[in-house]
């Protein structure tokens, strides 16, 4: 069903591009809401009484929303219309954009960011869908490489305002700056988006699907929470552990015995699926940690400043943006070139991260976020090449949402298991290096040695277990950076297990 002649290409050459225009500025925004409330991380942590693990909760909970979100996006243009889907799916987003700027908690601003991640999920799959109804097949690759600048686009300039007017305002204005550009997307949508058709014969197994969301969501709480409720001394995490089980089991277990479950076991003999689901967790694992740890890192550790932390996470936009245009000269070599290439990189950015320390720079900063950017472009387009190499073309629906929710998944269970690997280590680290700030340590007898660091007064113990604090903080983010690191190079091995895909595709 069509409201228009959008579907097959007729619309006249100036709609088109209004088309475009408007599907383009709707991605770009749910980009930038990705990538923008990374820089005001350190300030929402201290204006929320929120520790560093608590406030990652933000982060990991919209990725969860977004992974839980994106499967469904079929079976709603299916049931109600793209366009429908499209302007509802906008519309929420700003209005839970707003409520993110104006949460005065940190259990408000995690439920809006779960609402925002939720109805941001299917803007990009329907934006590139009527993006596409819109061109003839002799255009559609101009429009997009457009379409596809506007998501490149968003991670470089969201930051960077984002940055100065978090420090000239609060972080609040991070979230507040985005509504004008959201209410004229919304005008945009109503006016421009016609193509209301639906996608004919698209269904979702919910049974296999409510159960795999809950025993996601069980296990994300328990990464999440974990560490900070001492694991299964808590009954909290028990209760979740259980739940999760339970659920995961329904899940297999309808997985075998359904007609049409949501992830049909027969993909899984295909190799080159299967091993391209393992590939996208790992992608989605790599994708958003740095972005994670380097905002609280330079601002509580080095005292820098939001639009210096703003163009630090833009530098990483740019490198994506470069890699695009690299990933393309590519094009005619063996995919897993670029696959390889890709992990290398951000094996080597995370190395490099891991050899920071408490005087670490602007540019080594903005240098190493640089080549994670250009690093993770390598990745996305080669990988979903080869995972879906070998599948007969009935089969991609289904394939297309477990991979999607699997790579967002891993985003978010990584993110928090790195963030919990720097809280855990410099907890561990700041008690090591407490047992040496003692009086019995000949050093802090000497001021000569010990400088301004003494332990004679309230004043000399406080600096000194500042300074303490920062070491061992530092401690747990280079190990982080290790763990993330290992990750990236560990995988390139078993690219080669992956078969090329025949060159007619």
């Amino acid at each position: 069903m069509s409201d228009s002649g959008a579907s097959d290409g007729t619309l006249p050459a100036p709609q088109r591009y209004f088309v475009l225009g408007t599907v383009t500025l709707a991605t770009m925004l749910g980009a930038m809401s990705s990538t923008i409330a990374y820089a005001v991380l350190p300030q929402m942590q201290g204006a929320l009484s929120a520790t560093q693990d608590q406030i990652a909760w933000s982060v990991t909970f919209n990725l969860m929303a977004m992974a839980v979100a994106t499967p469904t996006t079929g079976w709603l243009a299916n049931r109600f219309g793209r366009r429908r889907i499209f302007l509802i799916c906008v519309v929420i987003f700003s209005i839970a954009t707003v409520m993110c700027g104006a949460a005065d908690s940190l259990e408000g601003l995690i439920a809006y960011r779960v609402v925002q991640g939720m109805f941001v999920a299917p803007i990009v799959p329907l934006s590139q869908a009527i993006m596409l109804g819109a061109f003839p097949h002799h255009q559609r690759g101009l429009a997009t490489a457009i379409w596809g600048m506007g998501v490149v686009i968003g991670p470089i300039v969201g930051p960077t305002i984002g940055g100065y007017v978090a420090e000239a305002y609060n972080w609040r204005w991070v979230f507040f700056m985005i509504a004008p550009v959201c209410v004229l997307s919304v005008f945009l949508v109503w006016v421009f988006i016609t193509d209301n058709r639906r996608l004919q014969g698209t269904r979702l197994d919910w049974t296999g699907f409510v159960a795999l969301t809950v025993a996601i969501a069980c296990f994300q709480l328990i990464m999440d929470r974990g560490g900070r409720l001492d694991w299964y001394e808590s009954p909290e995490i028990i209760l979740e552990t259980f739940l999760a089980l339970v659920a995961f089991y329904i899940f297999i277990v309808h997985s075998f015995t359904a007609d049409a479950p949501f992830l049909p076991p027969h993909l899984l003999t295909d190799r080159n699926f299967a091993l391209g689901l393992c590939f996208a967790v790992v992608f989605g694992a790599l994708s958003f940690v740095p972005l994670a740890l380097l905002p609280p890192l330079l601002q509580n550790l080095r005292g820098f400043p939001d639009s210096l932390i703003g163009s630090v996470l833009a530098a990483r936009g740019l490198g994506s943006l470069l890699g695009n245009f690299a990933v393309v000269a590519m094009g005619r070599f063996d995919p897993r070139i670029s696959l390889a290439f890709g992990f290398l990189c951000q094996g080597v950015s995370g190395l490099c991260m891991a050899q920071f320390d408490l005087n670490v720079t602007v540019w080594d900063a903005m240098w190493t976020s640089a080549l994670q950017g250009f690093g993770n472009s390598f990745l996305w387009v080669p990988l979903t090449i080869l995972a879906y190499a070998t599948l007969h073309p009935r089969q991609l629906g289904e394939a297309t949402a477990v991979f999607h929710l699997l790579r967002n998944l891993g985003s978010a269970i990584f993110i928090s298991i790195c963030v919990g690997v720097a809280v855990h280590y410099a907890s561990v680290n700041y008690t090591v290096m407490s047992e040496s700030i003692t009086p019995f340590n000949q050093t802090l007898r000497f001021p000569s040695l010990s400088g301004n660091w003494q332990i004679d007064d309230l004043d000399g113990l406080a600096r000194m277990s500042n300074e303490v604090t920062r070491q061992a903080a530092m401690v747990g983010y280079v190990n982080a950076f290790y763990v993330f690191s290992f990750v990236a190079f560990s995988v390139v091995p078993f690219i080669v297990f992956l078969k090329r895909p025949p060159k007619s595709l």
